[in-house]
């Protein structure tokens, strides 16, 4: 359980029970935290940990043994994935298309003496399901009505370990149990004690957002009970709390797409046959048959959510900068020698030392909260390149900083925003600019014109600059 961290709605877990129930063998379910991955931090690490306090509440009393593991100095992971495997008949995992997990899954394969699978279980529809590259929302948009309807009458089980009977796992060897210790103990301490010798950058602490299953369900159920309605009027509003706020728990697999999807459909009394099969035209509007606050979000959910899943799937070299379309790299080319009208080092994006109150507001709530308002990540990427000496500096720096601090960093979701500042999934805009050329240009004077920035400043921005940019 390295991606899709969650006991429920999860095919990853359906195909191991399915494995042991036909094998009439134990199912031991692995939940391990590696200490040394690139960008570890306590902010990711207690997210993560606080997930899986929750899986272990939730496998109390069940037909299956759950193993946390949480690596530390004492207690390197080194080994640990060979040795579990050795004495497996099966080893199911999760299939996440970015970050570390395909070199996992492939080192899994080439090590396990049995029968390895990764499963998918990140969204609606399967990510492997096309080998087609989609270079627009309206294209996959178009593909997603063609064969949602059918994905949507299918669903991993809402709770696969009710009534499951297995056969017992014989307790771990000591051998294993000294070398790779159950982190059920660390787990049962308070939150604050956790971090003690186990995160490699001790300075991106962890943010005031809990982590966990039942801390997604409550957003889930505030949203849906009091923004869902308003979603598409609101949800750019930077003044207005409108947002779902679900990103980081879908990123780390402690919600499933497939819950959310169908409590819209069961609050809305609507299934998968209600659909307007015979129009397949891209459009966005009344395609689902519900209202347009409903219909905003699931297309938030499954078509932008699922067209990055798409790219990193099928691209091995999704986070290369010159895997933009030929439309960006051509302007962005013929614009690289433009003069900027600031250029500031890393450094000064990550201290939020630019000149720009919005903008540095929009750094300061990334690098505190672990977060940034929908509307001012775009914003904040546009900016990054046009204050960069070039725009492969620029999504260097975009990268670097989201994948710091972002709790849904390091996800192809936020892979597709990071790369829309710089024109893929989009298209060529005028008038043509310095420094952007036909990408789509975005200032904080505009911003600021177009929604009120005030609270917004008052909470994240030091007292410098003026909104000039």
């Amino acid at each position: 359980m390295v991606s899709n961290r969650r006991m429920v709605y999860n095919y990853s877990l359906d195909r191991a029970i399915a494995y042991a129930v036909s094998l009439n063998k134990p199912l031991l379910v692995v939940e391990p935290l590696a200490k040394g991955y690139r960008w570890s931090s306590p902010r990711f690490h207690q997210f993560i940990m606080q997930g899986m306090k929750s899986n272990m509440h939730a496998a109390k009393n069940v037909a299956l043994t759950y193993y946390p593991f949480v690596e530390t100095d004492e207690y390197p992971q080194e080994g640990m994935l060979r040795t579990f495997a050795s004495s497996a008949c099966v080893v199911i995992t999760d299939d996440f298309p970015c970050f570390f997990i395909p070199q996992f899954v492939r080192k899994l394969s080439q090590i396990a003496p049995c029968l390895s699978e990764a499963v998918d279980s990140n969204g609606i529809l399967p990510i492997r399901g096309t080998d087609r590259l989609f270079t627009v929302a309206h294209s996959f948009r178009r593909h997603c009505q063609k064969v949602l309807p059918d994905f949507l009458s299918e669903s991993p089980l809402s709770s696969p370990t009710s009534n499951l009977s297995l056969p017992r796992l014989e307790p771990l060897g000591d051998d294993v149990i000294s070398r790779w210790p159950s982190a059920e103990p660390l787990l049962s301490q308070s939150d604050s004690q956790w971090m003690t010798n186990i995160t490699t950058r001790l300075d991106t602490p962890s943010t005031d957002l809990v982590g966990g299953r039942c801390a997604a369900l409550e957003h889930w159920r505030r949203f849906k009970h009091t923004r869902l309605d308003n979603y598409h009027l609101k949800r750019s509003h930077i003044d207005v709390d409108a947002t779902s706020c679900l990103s980081p728990y879908l990123h780390f697999g402690h919600i499933s797409p497939h819950e959310l999807v169908r409590d819209i459909q069961d609050r809305g009394n609507i299934r998968p046959e209600h659909l307007r099969r015979s129009i397949v035209d891209g459009r966005r509007e009344r395609w689902w048959q519900m209202p347009p606050g409903p219909e905003a979000f699931l297309d938030q959910l499954i078509t932008w959510r699922e067209l990055g899943y798409n790219r990193c799937a099928n691209d091995p070299a999704y986070d290369k900068f010159e895997t933009l379309p030929e439309w960006a790299l051509a302007t962005l080319n013929i614009h690289r020698n433009d003069e900027r009208p600031y250029i500031y080092s890393i450094e000064e994006f990550d201290l939020s030392l630019t000149h720009d109150p919005l903008w540095n507001a929009t750094q300061n709530q990334l690098r505190k909260q672990g977060t940034i308002h929908n509307y001012l990540r775009m914003l904040w990427g546009k900016k990054i390149l046009h204050w960069s000496e070039s725009p492969e500096t620029a999504l260097s720096i975009m990268i670097e900083l989201n994948n710091r601090y972002a709790l849904d960093g390091r996800n192809p979701n936020s892979y597709s925003g990071i790369f829309w500042c710089l024109g893929r999934f989009d298209r060529a805009w005028g008038p043509e600019r310095a420094v952007f050329g036909k990408v789509r240009y975005m200032t904080s004077q505009s911003t600021a014109r177009k929604y009120n920035v005030s609270t917004y400043l008052d909470q994240f921005a030091p007292e410098q600059g003026n909104i000039d940019a």
